[in-house]
C-alpha cells in the first residue's frame, strides 16, 4: 500500500525531533499525532513563525504514535515524501533504530522531488492548503506523485534529447510513458 507522508521537527544539525507526522494511504485514509514529550521550547525562529502555529493535536505519547502507525501502514508499506529524507528519519526514529522498524517494512523512503527531476518536470502543482501542517502537506505529496503519474510523456527534460535524434519507444503502450528512448537511426 503506498503511503503519503510528511513530518514536521526540529533539529539542530544533530538531532531531529519530531513535531508532528501525517500519513495519506492510497485509499484516502488519514493519520495526524503530534507527540507529547518534544520540547517545543528548542525551536528555531523559523520554526516558531512557520510551523509551531499550525499543530492542532492530538497529542500522544510516542510509542502509541508508532503502534497507530503501524496499523495505519500494515504490513508492506510503500512510502512517499517530499524532500524525504529528514522526514524519513523522523518517521523511523519512532521506532528506534532503523534495525527496529517494523517486519516488512522497506529501509528507505521514495521521494517526489526525485522522482520530479527524473522525469523532468519543471513545475509541480501549487499547494492551496496550509504549507507545514504535516497532514496537509502529506495530502499535497499525495497530489504531486498523482500529478506526476499523468506527466506529458514527453517532459521537457527529454525533449531536448528526443530532439537530437532519439525517439520515444513507448509510442502505442497502453500508459504512453516513456519506458526509453533509442537512437532514430536503429531498428525496433
Amino acid at each position: 500500500m503506498k503511503i503519503w507522508f510528511d513530518t514536521e521537527f526540529i533539529e539542530d544539525g544533530k538531532t531531529i525531533e519530531l513535531l508532528s507526522v501525517g500519513l495519506v494511504r492510497e485509499d484516502g485514509a488519514t493519520y495526524y499525532a503530534e507527540p507529547m514529550d518534544t520540547d517545543r521550547t528548542k525551536a528555531s525562529d523559523w520554526v516558531i513563525i512557520n510551523v509551531l502555529p499550525h499543530l492542532s493535536g492530538p497529542l500522544k505519547p510516542r510509542d502509541s504514535i508508532a503502534s497507530e502507525i503501524i496499523d495505519f501502514a500494515g504490513a508492506d508499506p510503500e512510502f512517499w515524501a517530499y524532500y524525504c529524507s529528514y522526514d524519513w528519519v523522523a518517521l523511523c526514529q519512532l521506532f528506534g533504530t532503523m534495525m527496529d522498524l517494523p517486519k516488512g517494512w522497506p529501509m528507505f523512503c521514495r521521494d517526489i522531488q526525485q522522482m520530479r527531476v527524473e522525469l523532468g518536470v519543471t513545475d509541480l502543482p501549487k499547494q492551496f492548503t496550509t504549507e507545514h501542517n504535516a497532514l496537509s502537506d502529506a495530502l499535497w505529496t499525495k497530489q504531486a506523485h498523482d500529478f506526476l503519474n499523468n506527466a506529458t510523456p514527453f517532459p521537457d527534460g527529454l525533449q531536448q534529447i528526443m530532439d537530437e535524434g532519439y525517439m520515444n519507444v513507448s509510442k502505442g503502450t497502453p500508459s504512453g510513458k516513456v519506458i526509453g528512448l533509442i537512437n532514430k537511426e536503429d531498428k525496433l
